[in-house]
Parts: C-alpha cells; structure tokens; sequence
C-alpha cells in the first residue's frame, strides 16, 4: 500500500496548550527513537534517554496527551524478538516508572472501544509514523493514519518533530475528503477478505519460562532487581532451550542468520553448549557491572568496533524472545515485589561485547574484578545454575572456558577513511572582480568604506510614499488622497463621526457662545419631539420592535437631556400598556417577554440617568409599574408609600411571576449598566480617553480621522513604517509602526537624535514577546525604551513576571541616567541636585504599573451546531459544561472563562437541582444575595460578583463530592443579522489593480467577503471596510482575523476543525463578536466541531510569558554598529548593554545569564575572526551588508563567503544581445538555485520521494549547491563549528551534572559511587575520548565531542542550548531516523514557470503560503550589490538585477484592472 499525505510544517504546540489534548501511537514513537541515528543497536538505557527526552520536552512545554500501543502491533515484531522484547520493556517502564497515561486495552483502530474512545477524548493530532519496519507494519500504520483523517484528525510525522526553547514544531496533514474516499476502500477490501496483515504468533517458550520463574520467586520471595531476574531467568532457559536445539540439529545451516555483519561470506558451526556458558557468564558480569557501576564511570567506557559473529545469532535471538516473554508473564504476576527501576538499563551490549574483547584478546593481562564485583557475579552465576538445572556448565571461574572467537572485526571501506579532496577554480583574492568587494575599511552607515555615495539603510530601502516634505506637485497630490482615504477608512473604525481636535482660545470662545443657544435649541427638540410622540406610541402598540427603535433613534440624536427624559417616560407608558393588553388577551396566546425587557430597560435608564429630574410622581409611576409586573420589593424600595390596593387578585393576571433580580439576570444581562470611564485626560482638555486595537493602517486611520492639528509646514501628525512602505517615518508627532522597524530605528546609529524625541511608546499584543516569530525583537525593543510606554495584551496569565522583569529593566536605566547625570561638570551637579534628584524621584518612565482588567466588556455566549434527523439545531453551550472535576481540582477554572448574567441563572438553578440541601442555597439566591435584594438597578458589577461566589462554590463542591459538577444543555433561538448599503462603489474602487479582484469584486456585491494572508492589503483593507460598514453580510476567514483587526460583528461561527484552531486563535477570534460600542452581547457558534474540542477551548488557561533566545551574531554585530557609530557614545552604550543583560529568559535564571555572556564573547571572538570587526570592535569589510541581512541568518554570511571568493563572478558570465549584457537561462536558473538554497529555505518530509508525478514537469525538491558552492559552504561551517565548539565545551560546566544523570521523565537517578577496586574496570572505563559537552547517556552509544555539531539529542540537556543557535548552514538535513529531508524547490518552480497554482499543486503548499514565500524571496534578492562595488556595469550586479525583475515581473504579471 503506498500512500501520500501531504505534510507541512507547523507549530505544534501553541501558548494554550492545555486545549491541545495529542495522541501519541506507540509503535511509531518506538520505531522513531529505536531508529534515531544517535542510538546503537542493544544499548537500552540510551534508548530510554531518548524516548523520555521526546517525551520530557513535549511535557515541560505543558503539552497533555496519551500512548496508545495497540495490542496486534505487538505480534508484527515476532521475527524480531530483540525490537519485540525492547517493546515491551518500553510498555512497562512507562506503566511502572512514570506518570504518562498509555492505554494498551485495544486491539487496532477499527475496533469498536477505539471509536469510542476517539469519540470520548477528540484529539487535536495524532503522532504517527508513515513507515514501519516491515512491508506489514508500514499497511499497519498508513490504516491508522487514514482512519485517523477521515475521523478529521491531523497527524503528525513522529521523525520530523524539532523544538526551541518555546515551541515544537513537527510536519503535519490535515484531513480532506479524499481521504474518506481511501477509507471506504480500505475498509471494503477487510471486509471482501482481501487482508493486508498476516500475524503468526506462536507459543514458545511459555511453559519453561513459567516454570521457572516459579523457582525464582521461591529462591527470592522477598523480591528482586528487575536486571537479576530476566538475567538469570533468559539465561537458564536458553542454555535449556540451546542444549535442546543442539542435540535435534543435525544441520545447523538454519540457524546462520545474519544479524550485525550482513558480509559474512562462510558459514560456521554454531556455537557449542559451552561457548554459550561463557557468553551468559559474560553477560551475568555485564548485568552486576549495570547494578553496581555509576552512569559517569560506564560513560568513559572506551570505543571498540567489532560485533557479534553472525554464528552466535540463534543464542541471541533465544536470549531476546526470553526476555520478551518473561516481562509478558510478570505484568500478570503481581504477589512478587520486583524492582522495575532498572528496566531502562536492563542490557548493555557494548559493554557486553567490551568485556568479551577483553577475554578475547587482552586476557594475557589478567586484571583483578574487584571482591565486591566477584561476589554479586558469582551469586548471579550460582542462580543461573540452579535454574538450569544442568552442573556441567562449570562455576564463574574461569569466566571463559572456551577460546572460539565470538567478535568480528566490523567490515570498512577498503584502504581505511579516505578523505577525497575537490580542488575548485576560485577567483584569486587580487582579482579586479573581487577587489572591489573585500577591502577592509571601516565602515560607516551614512557612506560607503570605498564610495563617497550613500549607503541605504533597512529605513532607507523601505519605499518611501511621498510625505509632507515632497516638493514634487504629483507627490502632495497623492499624499493628499492618502490622507482622505485614511480619514474614510477611519470613519468605518470608530463607527460614528468622533472627531476630537485641540482646541484654540478662539475655539473655546465659540464654544461659549454656543452654550447661550441652549435654550433656543431645548425649544426646537420640544417641538420635534412633540410633533413625533404620538406617532411613535401608536408605532409602539402596533409593532413593538419598530416603534422602539424608532424611540431609540430619536434618543441617541437628541442633545438635550429634559427631552430624553420626557421621551422615556412616553416609552415607558407605552410598553406598560402594551403589556396590559397583551395580559389581558386569551391565555392560549403567550406572552411577549421583549415587552417587558424593553419597560425594565426604560426603568433603568430613567433610575440611573436622570434621576436629578425624577419628581415623587414620577417615582409613584415607577413603582405602580413594578408592582403591577410583580415586583413588590422593587416598588417598596423605590416609593414606599406606594398604596396598597385591593385588588390583588385583578393585577395578578400582570406579573412576570419571577423575582426580579432573577428577571433581570435571565433576560436583562446584556442592558445592565457598567461601570464606563467618562473622566477627561488632564494632559489634553476636551478629550475622553477611548481604546482602540487595531493594526497599523487601522491605527492610522483611526488616529487621522480622531485628531487634527495646525503644524508647522512639513510636519504631520501621524507617519507609518512598515517592512513595505513608510510616509512622515521622521517628520510625524505619531508614528505607527511594527516592532521590527521600530527595532531598525532604535540600532540606527545616526538616527539617535529622532530615538530621543520619543515621548510615549504603546505595544499593542506585548504577548507576542512569547510567540514563534520576532519574540526577540519585542525583547530589545522593551529592555530599550527609555521613555515611558504602555504594554497591552488579553492573553498572559503570569503579569506578575513581567512586571517583575521590567522593573528591573526600568531599575538600569534609572542607574544610567544618574551616572550620566553625574558624569557631567562637578559645579552644575552641585547647583542642580536637588532639582535634579527631585526630578528623578518623579519621572514616570522609571515607574512600572501593573494594570490587571480581568473582565470583558460584552458577554459571550456558546452555541453548538448539529444535525439531527434533518434539523438543524442550534444549542446553548454553558461554560461549565466544558469543565471536568479533575481539570478544575488541577488547574482552577480559568481566569477568563467568564459567564452571561443568564448563564449564572442557570448554573444556580442546575446547583440547586443537584443538590437540594446545599447549604448556601438560600444566601445565593438571586432574590436574597446580598448584592441584588431590593435593587431596582442591578449593575453589571453585582452580577460579576453573584458569578464569582458561584465560581467558588462549584470548586469547593469539587472537594467534597466528585458527583456535583454537571454537564448541562439549554437551548436559544437562532440569530439574524441585517445589514445595510452606504457608499460600496467608492470602496470597490480600491481592488482595481489587485490580482484577483474580479473574484473579490463579484462576491461583495452579492454581500459576501472572504479574508486570508495571501490576500493583497488593498483586498483585505477593502473587506474589512464594507464589513464594518455593514455592506457586507458574512465573511469567511481564516486566523489573520484573530490578531488586531478590528472587525466587530454580532456573532462569531467556527466551522469544522482544523490545527490552526487552538486556544489562543479561539479567543482572539471569538474575540470579535460583541464588541464595545457595537453590541450588547456577542454570540460564538461552532458547527461541525467534536464537543470534547469544544470543551478544551473553553476549559484552556491563559498561557504564562517564556522568552525565546535572545541572541544571534548579527545582533551583536548591529550593537557594536551602534556603539561604535553612535553621535551619543554612552546612551548607545547602554542601550546595547541593557540588551545583553536583561534577556527574559535568563531573568532569575543565573546559568543561562553566565551561557548568554559566553555566546556574547564567542560571536565577537568569530566577528573579528572573520574580518567584521577590527580589533577595537568598530564594524569594518562587509558588517553593512550582514546587518542588512540580519533577518536571514547565517545566510547573511554565507552570502559573503560566496561574494569573497568570487564564485558569483565566475558563474555570472554575461552573453550580448543587442550590445546589452544579459544572461542565459541557465545562468539564472543556477543562480536562483544557489539563492534558494540560502534563503527562504522550507524543508520537505522525507516521505516526498515517494510523491513522483512522471507528467509534471515542476520541480518539488531543490538540486543541492553547486560543488564550488557547496565547498565554501562547508568551510564556513568548519570556521563555525571550531569557533563554538570550543563554546560548547565552555557552557558545559554550567550544567546540572546531578539533573544529568537521571532519565528526564522519571528522573531515575544512575550517578553513585565510582567503582575504584577493580583493575578491569578502570580498563574497560578509561575516558580516553573528549566527551565534555556530551550527555553521559549518549555517549553510551559511543557519542563523542566531535559529533555535537552533527547530532541534536546528544547534549547535556541542562544547558539549555540548542545546536540551532549555533549559525551553521547544513547542506543536508536529516530527521531522527536518519532520512534526508530536501528543500523545497518553490522558488525555482515559480520561476521557471511563474504559476503559484503550481506550488500549490507539487510543491505541497497553500495559495497563501505561496504567495508570501515567493515574495519575501523576490525582497531578498532584491539586495542593492551596487552600493558594494564601484563599477555599476558589474556582472554580479546586473545579474541580480535581471533576476530581480524576472521575479517582479512573473509575480505580478496577473494583475487585473
């Protein structure tokens, strides 16, 4: 069966990983880690190291999943007792030693308890191999695989999981339809009979291993080392077994299979009973020397290549299949008290095959064991033998009776290591084509080392619009237009014209005169009001809805408060008599509640807004009405002297018959009054401070359209940098920007004078300091500021760790200021320092607040989709229902988790239900807590608190009675949204010129968008406009909405399931229903989504603040760029020192603070090395081009290598056409192959070779560097790995040696005392090869120094460092198993075709992913060469250049008008 799943490569885990529940497939994580390239075959306890190290890192990063081994897995092994053995001990130490859950209860994924268990848990991706070791096993898991697709459940390739210190990242497939297709297939052979497995599982030795360790309990009935009973248990019954064998063989050709040396070329007789003896006396020494000897003495054991004689298989095969099935018989023994601890560590063959080298050949030197080594060895031997039953085998001594040879030499490449050097044309170093390019000069940013032209800058070569300094007509036309747009587009952000400008003196005066029109103007609303009041109360009784709204209109336009007033009041009677009416009718009619919703909207309002005008009559009005409605207590309250009439009975008919505080909470909670800020900012009058959250152009837009200011000529107001455009960058008074130019600007030394005019600084989603991409960049740019800024985020549940790391921050820079205060002449010091130490006390940007809202302004409300019987339901999801006893008794429930004022109701009422003599049944009753009795107005405050004490009470019930926390369901009608058309063709007019606007353009007439990341800014701009101008009806999204866009909406759906949808997307994007100003409350639909998915959505906390590495070479080569170029030395100074001292990740953290200095010292040490820095770290050759590069490292230096030795000049050979230098199509295929392999680069799994179309002509993997190329490449790495392999061993005392011998997972401890008594092993463990930097379980499997920068698991774990830091450029990369994975040839495929359909369709990539991937290539090779080379006709140059345009050219040539 051959398959093909398209995988991708993505972040696995995200910030909320608790909604990110994962099943694991036990077989693959044992074929992955038993196929590590890193693992020697027999060497179990680094094997266990390994699965736990996979294991360990997914669980620190807080991941939540389970092991599934299947049962029929277990009998694909049979042929392989060694893996089938292995297996099982993987099984049982995970049972015994450690807190994973595995589940071995299953028999395969097409039996009915798998179903339901998927049904019951939902995973959010399953981690499974494509590839088996058998033909079988591989049809075993593509089964697994595809079931797991067609049930929508991602997977994830087991062998191509990477991480950093935040996140894991792993190739994954999504599910489609074709994959349901396969499945029915699948499952239509299975049941015709056509089956794809054939197990054979035999009986074998059961009976003697039963027997036998009977026996052993007996000898042993107090217990025993795991290690001593499979030892003496495997031994004494395959001697048994062997002797049987011996005797009935008369052809022993049968039992030759080759195991380690497939090159034998003669058969020999098997070993005889004897020689088996001394192979299990050999091995009874190597178990005690595991029991006995510490993990830092085995970790010297010296290397020996030889292996097993293929002879000795059969006894090795027997000893394995023995091991297998004495655990299989132990996991049902459980009146036995056996130490599984040492199951990790049960064999050692290395050191097995060491002791018997030294047997073999160095016996002559007749090296003592030790006593204490002796006596466990010869009680091990002793047992064997009891066991056996058979005394001829001999005692221990002699260990080896027999002189067979049981090792080979292991079979090399003839002639030994032959190292094959190329030997390539380069161009000399005095070359004119490489002069140009490699003189040492310093350098300086504002002209070039050999040119007296200007060098650009990453602010300089972003596209500059034309700003308010153009002097060009056509340039302040277009600014202008820009400016209207801005204020449009503003418009459709805020909502309604909230224009708010600085007012002159004059402006004032006018505002004075205003004032006195007041009357004039009371007088004219009257009379509208007037005109209008009888029709709007015969509206009211004709159609309710309407005439309401119609009331509303009028109330929202109105300006003066006695006519609001007197309008309420009109509205009030109005509903009141309507509901009479409507009470008066024929019971079978109901009652419309909206009526009485809509009066006790009116009572709130004229109670709290206008209760200055309230007169007694008015209030005698007020509580008649609630009496009437049943509300007596409300009526009392209110007027007291309300009369008590006689007729109770004639205003029955009008009661709701509900308290009135579970009134309002049931059916008011979205109109209950909240607590809003209407204080004016003191620093600028006639301006209430607003909120907004937006990305940059909203930003802009909002801030053009909200301020205006007369400036000076040349100045504006508001100015944005991007990475694509910038306008006013350094002429504005607000500058929107993103963190990356922000970071520009700050490293910018000869833009230090615009850094100090910086006042105030806003971040805006400050939680992406702990995201995947530029986490570091928010990192500088926080330990940087100097000037008071303001963080925001909805999404960090540890503030408190922020606030501690920025105080510190803040701490520094107070320290700088006074020593640079104090620097200063000793005479103005004296005359200014109490002023100035008066000033210092009071400066605010040393002050660090911490402001924590813990409420949103609108509720949220769940909904869940389904079909039932042809329905379409829509059902009411409580948050609680998403809640399990165990999860709240582990993790609380979760900060944000919050309930609607209905959904306390309804909570109470379900805890009521449950427990009826609940002891604060009474004191929460809405009617008599203490917060709602009496109140005519509950706030919205009150009801915040009626939900935390139920909160509390349903946490304390969980540690009383697991039985208390219900599952509920309730129902609501579905929702409607209607939307209207303004001014669409003015906007439509901005998709023109965009690539596919005609698609665009057609659906939005229709009142539909749709809004992704492939989609040009002016397309995506254009939606959110018409959406937030309700021209648009629906929008289909994916994730771009979740962070920033403002894009309010009543309601939210998710639909279907996908990878990208955790947690962190969920709640920024349900964060779009319901927002302030725009709704009252805001409605989250999901339709087609498991409710287990649903409930870890809801359920999951706000993720904690990590930070990422902070360091690279590049940055510390742009420090010393502005320490050396800066016009003020020592702010540059400390700005670079405050960047290297303050990382988040080391805050609290000493080793890593001491590991970040080393990387500091060891990347100044390689700059200089190379020629970036000159000896008094001033930036000089090529530091310009590197830093421009910064992005892209290490292919920033990589690009140098191959500029210094001049390969670009040897392959850019010009051809002429027309007396013009052009070149070749090959010459720019090659080039692009060379750029690609440097930039840009995305790897593909390794499984893609499978994935051949004969008729395609793209290309899906990427041919590898050229061999000149490839050369330098791998010379810089050598320059690499010498300069920080010596960093490597450096850091390595900074370990935790303690933490480094014990299994990460069950931190099994295997350091003790070293073993000093016994001559042979000192000779076994001499410690003769470097393996400083090395895990001492690595370098079981003979791991050495020398591999570190080949291998990721074999360092010390306790560093935390990962080879990744180190800026190598692998030519080749391989996963786990040791299978290549190819770069993807996406670049080289668009342009020799120039379709993006064609990525989409071989190159395993999305539309979206395709287009930014290709243009953030052709930006790169955009690179300006020409400011590096004094000829302009240079061939380099020009080559670039055509390349650059082909590009330009094939990515847009589709544009439509």
């Amino acid at each position: 069966m051959c398959l093909i799943f398209l995988f991708s490569m993505v972040s696995l885990l995200k910030d909320f990983v608790e909604s990110e529940f994962f099943l694991i497939d036990g077989d693959s994580l044992f074929i992955t880690c038993v196929s590590n390239v890193n693992f020697k075959k027999g060497q179990t306890l680094h094997f266990f190291y390994i699965v736990e190290q996979f294991l360990h890192d997914f669980i620190q990063k807080e991941a939540k999943f389970v092991i599934v081994f299947f049962k029929d897995a277990e009998n694909m092994y049979f042929s392989y007792p060694e893996l089938q053995a292995l297996r099982m001990i993987l099984i049982q130490h995970l049972e015994h030693n450690t807190d994973v859950t595995i589940h071995t209860e299953f028999s395969n994924c097409l039996s009915p308890e798998w179903e339901i268990f998927l049904q019951q848990c939902y995973p959010y991706f399953l981690i499974v191999s494509e590839r088996g070791i058998t033909p079988c096993q591989t049809d075993f898991l593509n089964i697994f695989i595809i079931h797991a697709l067609q049930k929508k459940i991602s997977i994830v390739q087991p062998s191509g999981i990477e991480s950093d210190v935040l996140r894991i990242y792993g190739y994954c497939a999504s599910s489609c339809y074709s994959h349901r297709l396969i499945y029915r297939l699948i499952i239509q052979r299975l049941q015709t009979g056509h089956s794809l497995f054939r197990f054979v599982f035999k009986k074998f030795f059961l009976l003697q291993i039963h027997q036998t360790l009977s026996l052993l309990q007996n000898l042993w009935p107090e217990g025993a080392d795991i290690r001593s009973v499979v030892c003496s248990i495997s031994c004494s019954v395959t001697l048994k077994l062997y002797k049987k064998m011996l005797h009935k063989a008369e052809d022993c050709e049968n039992l030759n299979i080759c195991t380690e040396n497939h090159n034998t070329q003669d058969l020999k007789k098997p070993p005889t009973l004897k020689e088996a003896a001394d192979l299990c006396r050999m091995l009874c020494l190597t178990v005690v020397l595991l029991q006995r000897l510490p993990l830092f003495q085995r970790a010297k054991s010296r290397i020996i290549t030889h292996v097993w004689d293929s002879t000795l298989s059969p006894f090795l095969r027997t000893l394995k299949k023995c091991e297998f099935f004495i655990l299989k018989q132990l996991e049902a023994r459980n009146n036995w008290n056996v130490n599984f601890t040492g199951l990790p560590d049960l064999t050692d063959n290395i050191l097995w095959k060491n002791i018997a080298y030294y047997y073999e050949i160095e016996y002559r030197l007749n090296l003592e064991l030790g006593d204490t080594l002796m006596q466990e060895c010869l009680k091990l031997w002793n047992t064997v033998l009891l066991l056996s039953g058979d005394g001829d085998l001999g005692g221990l001594i002699p260990l080896r009776t027999t002189s067979r040879p049981f090792l080979t030499q292991k079979q090399t490449s003839p002639g030994g290591m032959c190292i094959i050097m190329y030997v390539f044309c380069f161009f000399l170093s005095d070359d004119p084509a490489v002069l140009s390019l490699s003189k040492k000069r310093e350098f300086d940013e504002l002209t070039h080392w050999h040119s007296a032209r200007p060098l650009s800058d990453d602010f300089e070569r972003t596209r500059c619009s034309s700003d308010a300094k153009s002097k060009d007509a056509k340039g302040r036309w277009e600014i202008q237009k820009l400016h209207h747009f801005y204020h449009v587009f503003g418009k459709s952000l805020i909502g309604s014209n909230r224009s708010v400008r600085i007012k002159t003196n004059a402006e004032k005066f006018i505002e004075e005169n205003q004032k006195r029109q007041l009357a004039k103007l009371e007088k004219r609303e009257e009379e509208r009001w007037n005109n209008l009041s009888l029709y709007i109360e015969k509206e009211i009784k004709e159609s309710p809805k309407s005439g309401i709204k119609r009331l509303e209109d009028f109330l929202q336009i109105c300006p003066v408060k006695s006519v609001r007033f007197t309008a309420e009041m009109v509205g009030m009677d109005a509903c009141f008599k309507l509901w009479m009416e409507y009470c008066l009718k024929t019971e079978a009619e109901s009652r419309d509640i909206s009526i009485i919703i809509n009066l006790m909207k009116r009572i709130h309002i004229i109670h709290e807004k206008y209760s200055e005008l309230l007169q007694n009559t008015h209030r005698q009005k007020l509580a008649k009405y609630l009496r009437y409605i049943g509300f007596d207590n409300l009526a009392h309250s209110l007027y007291p002297q309300v009369a008590q009439s006689a007729t109770e009975k004639d205003i029955s008919k009008y009661s709701v018959h509900m308290g009135a505080a579970r009134f309002q909470l049931t059916y008011m909670g979205p109109y209950l009054f909240r607590e809003e800020r209407s204080d004016p900012d003191p620093r600028v009058q006639h301006f209430i401070p607003d909120t907004w959250q937006a990305l940059v152009n909203q930003v802009v837009g909002t801030v053009c359209n909200l301020f205006t200011k007369a400036l000076p000529k040349g100045l504006v107001v508001c100015g944005t940098f991007t990475r694509d455009y910038r306008h006013d960058a350094l002429n504005c008074q607000i500058l929107v920007t993103v963190p990356q130019c922000l970071e520009i600007l700050l490293l910018s030394p000869h833009n230090q004078k615009w850094v100090k005019r910086m006042r105030y600084v806003i971040f805006d989603e400050v939680h992406c300091l702990g995201g995947e991409i530029g986490a570091e960049v928010w990192e500088h740019l926080l330990v940087m500021i100097r000037c008071p800024f303001l963080a925001l985020s909805a999404t960090i549940s540890n503030p408190e760790h922020l606030t501690e790391w920025l105080v510190l921050i803040k701490r520094y820079w107070q320290h700088v200021e006074s020593t640079m205060e104090n620097s200063g002449s000793s005479q103005n010091a004296l005359k200014a320092s109490k002023k100035q130490q008066r000033k210092r006390i009071e400066k605010s940007s040393h002050i660090v607040r911490l402001v924590w809202y813990k409420e949103r302004y609108n509720d949220l409300e769940k909904y869940v989709c389904s079909l039932k019987d042809n329905d379409f339901l829509i059902e009411h999801y409580h948050p609680c229902a998403a809640l399990t006893v165990n999860h709240i008794e582990k993790y609380g429930i979760p900060l944000d988790l919050g309930f609607s004022p209905r959904e306390s109701i309804l909570l109470y009422d379900a805890m009521v239900h449950v427990w009826p003599e609940w002891p604060r049944m009474q004191e929460l009753e809405p009617e008599e807590f203490s917060c709602f009795k009496n109140k005519v107005v509950i706030m919205r405050a009150d009801a915040k608190k009626y939900e935390e004490e139920l909160k509390k009470e349903v946490i304390h019930w969980t540690q009383l009675d697991r039985t208390k926390v219900l599952k509920d369901k309730w129902f609501n009608l579905i929702w409607q949204i209607i939307w209207a058309f303004q001014t669409l063709m003015k906007i439509l007019r901005r998709l023109r010129g965009t690539r596919q606007c005609y698609k665009l353009h057609s659906l939005l007439r229709r009142g539909i968008g749709y809004h992704h990341g492939s989609m040009e800014y002016e397309e995506r701009q254009v939606v959110e406009m018409l959406f937030r101008l309700k021209h648009i009806k629906v929008v289909t999204a994916t994730s771009t909405l979740a962070l920033g866009i403002n894009m309010p909406c009543k309601s939210v759906v998710f639909m279907e399931d996908s990878v990208f949808l955790d947690a962190l997307n969920f709640r920024q994007m349900s964060g779009r229903a319901g927002r302030r100003g725009e709704d009252l409350i805001g409605n989250v639909f999901f339709y087609d989504i498991p409710l287990p998915k649903i409930q870890r959505l809801l359920k999951s906390n706000v993720p904690k603040l990590k930070g990422q590495f902070p360091l690279s070479i590049s940055l510390v080569l742009r420090l010393m760029l502005l320490v050396a170029k800066a016009n003020d030395k020592e702010d540059a100074k400390a700005k670079a020192l405050s960047v290297l001292q303050h990382s988040l990740m080391s805050f609290k953290r000493p080793k890593i603070e001491c590991m970040l200095k080393f990387y500091f010292i060891y990347s100044l040490q390689f700059l200089v090395t190379e020629g970036y820095l000159n000896e008094e770290c001033v930036p000089i050759g090529y530091a310009g081009l590197v830093s421009h590069l910064h992005y892209h490292e290490p292919a920033n230096f990589v690009l140098v290598s191959l500029l210094v030795k001049g390969l670009f000049h040897k392959l850019c050979i010009p051809i002429s056409i027309d007396g013009r230098k052009t070149f070749s199509e090959d010459v720019m295929e090659t080039l692009v192959v060379v750029l690609a392999n440097l930039f840009g680069r995305r790897y593909l799994p390794p499984c893609v070779e499978n994935f051949k179309k004969k008729f395609s002509l793209s290309k899906v993997t990427l041919d590898d560097l050229p061999k000149d190329f490839a050369a330098v490449v791998e010379e810089h790495n050598n320059r690499m790995q010498g300069n920080f392999g010596s960093f490597l061993l450096t850091i390595s005392k900074l370990a935790d040696m303690r933490k480094e011998y014990q299994l990460p997972l069950s931190e099994i401890d295997f350091s003790g005392k070293e073993c000093e008594d016994s001559e042979l092993v000192s000779h076994l463990m001499p410690g003769a090869e470097s393996r400083t930097a090395v895990s001492p379980f690595a370098c079981l499997s003979n791991i050495t120094d020398q591999d570190l920068f080949d291998i990721n698991v074999a360092m010390l774990q306790t560093i935390n460092l990962n080879v990744k830091n180190i800026p190598l450029l692998c030519l080749n990369k391989y996963d786990k198993t040791g299978r290549k994975c190819p770069l993807n040839a996406y670049a080289l495929n668009f342009y020799k075709h120039g379709s993006l359909l064609a990525l989409t369709l071989d190159n395993w990539l999305n539309m979206g992913d395709a287009f930014n991937l290709i243009r953030d290539f052709a930006l790169v090779i955009q690179i300006s060469l020409s400011e590096l080379c004094d000829d302009e006709d240079d061939n380099v140059v020009l080559a670039f250049k055509q390349l650059s345009e082909a590009f330009k050219t094939k990515l847009w040539k589709k544009r439509r008008y």
